[in-house]
């Protein structure tokens, strides 16, 4: 077999592949053992009718068909690889000669994977949430441990945010009813913001008794909605005395203020840097996706998207949840919700290609010791060998795809120790505070390994 690569405009190329009959003949003779396996003939058991007589009963014609469905797409696999086309969608096939007799020629338009550079990866700022603990925030924990032992005191003043006030509430559109805004005799913590925007402030220096009318857009929604509110009670919330002796008596493993504190500030410490910990990698794949300046290619987002659709309706098959009852109840439709889906993928393909310019421009390679440790990885996530990993995705064809994935990891990598990261307040953080020197980011993240993809049961008997 014989190809040649040619260079065609949007992110195309031609494979021109050629195949001499010596050669093509060995997949006719596969095609007749296909054939003698689905055709009786008198004398012969099934699949043992020789070539010859088949040729003689049938014609050549037949298995030359079936030799070219099986043939071309061996053919077009080895000039893939020779030539290291980074297919993103099935290529286009027409044969050129060969369909009647002759050596076998065809051609194969492929559209593969762009090259994009990602100026200014270098200087990318990221913010993530603060990862110091504040009195404030403190004093936030201890007041909401507090307001589980208070008491509630009517009052006759004006609304003030953080009051209770009990209330009817009618939200309407267009005359009519809207869901989950008709209610008597609600009791409501102002300031909590959970019915509209401005909802808390035109409850605020209201009195008992008071009729309030209003229009404002309710919470998950576009469209306004008329509000008639009545004032019908008013009271705030009465805090215990805080001291040693209630903390003595009301919190676990410790008998005084000072004690608890500490022991709060540890605590929301430690889940302030989980939280950024959380975020980093999503806020800086989503920085480096914005430097991608071309459309992704549609094979791209539309291959990632299948992907999607389908782990997370599996994922509600798993969990007993009917897909067309949990649209329904989020106020979707499949469209939308796929639609939804689609801006994930859309993210996801510039973050692979943007991946894949960092790597090129920061010359970061794969080696052998590289692929090694990710066959013990995976080895130990499907219980087999790292040897019997290897000859999985050898068999599979698929040790490059997986390279690429491993030098996408590296890229992310380097992207996670270069990128600035603030606070919300403009302070730098040390990188390695938030990675850890011990740090696993998600190797997953936004362009998965397709490892249960491959075929891990071509192997010998082993012991786990």
């Amino acid at each position: 077999m014989k190809s040649t690569l040619e260079s065609l405009e949007g992110n195309k190329v031609k494979l021109s592949v050629a195949v001499d009959e010596t050669e093509f003949d060995r997949d006719i003779d596969s095609a007749f053992k296909k054939i003698a396996r689905e055709v009786r003939l008198p004398g012969f058991r099934a699949g043992k009718a020789p070539r010859k007589v088949l040729e003689a009963r049938i014609g050549i014609a037949a298995a030359r068909e079936q030799a070219l469905r099986d043939g071309v797409p061996n053919y077009l696999a080895q000039a893939v690889r020779e030539h290291d086309v980074d297919l993103i969608a099935t290529p286009e096939i027409e044969i050129t000669g060969g369909e009647e007799s002759g050596p076998i020629s065809f051609d194969a338009t492929c559209e593969i994977r762009p090259e994009v550079t990602v100026p200014g990866y270098g200087g990318l700022r990221v913010e993530v949430p603060a990862i110091t603990c504040t009195d404030a925030d403190i004093d936030a924990e201890v007041k909401k441990e507090l307001s589980r032992q208070g008491t509630l005191a009517d009052v006759e003043r004006a609304i003030a945010l953080g009051d209770q006030v009990t209330l009817n509430l009618q939200g309407l559109r267009n005359g009519e009813p809207v869901v989950g805004l008709n209610t008597e005799d609600w009791l409501y913590e102002v300031g909590k913001g959970w019915v509209a925007g401005g909802f808390d402030d035109q409850l605020v220096g209201a009195k008992v008794g008071d009729d309030l009318t209003f229009s404002l857009i309710p919470n998950g929604t576009e469209e306004p909605a008329d509000f008639e509110v009545t004032i019908n009670k008013v009271q705030e919330l009465i805090l215990p005395e805080f001291n040693d002796e209630w903390v003595d008596s009301n919190v676990a493993e410790y008998d005084t203020v000072a004690g608890w504190r500490s022991a709060l500030h540890d605590r929301l410490s430690e889940a302030h840097l989980n939280q950024a910990r959380s975020q980093i990698v999503d806020r800086a794949t989503s920085a480096l996706a914005e430097l991608v300046d071309i459309e992704p290619p549609e094979a791209m987002v539309q291959g990632d998207l299948q992907a999607r659709v389908q782990n997370t309706v599996q994922q509600f098959q798993s969990q007993g949840i009917a897909l067309d009852q949990w649209l329904s109840a989020t106020g979707q439709d499949a469209n939308s919700f796929v639609e939804g889906l689609r801006i994930q993928s859309l993210k996801a393909v510039k973050v692979d290609l943007a991946l894949r310019a960092v790597a090129v421009a920061e010359d970061l390679s794969v080696d052998d010791d590289d692929f090694e440790r990710e066959f013990e990885r995976i080895g130990v996530q499907v219980r087999q060998r790292p040897a019997q990993v290897r000859k999985a995705y050898e068999k599979n064809d698929a040790m490059s795809e997986l390279g690429a994935q491993i030098r996408k990891t590296k890229a992310l990598d380097w992207l996670l120790h270069h990128v600035e990261i603030v606070d919300p307040a403009g302070q730098v953080i040390d990188n390695d505070v938030i990675l850890g020197h011990d740090h696993e980011h998600d190797h997953d993240h936004d362009h998965d390994h397709d490892h249960d993809g491959h075929d891990h049961d071509d192997h010998d008997d082993h012991d786990h």
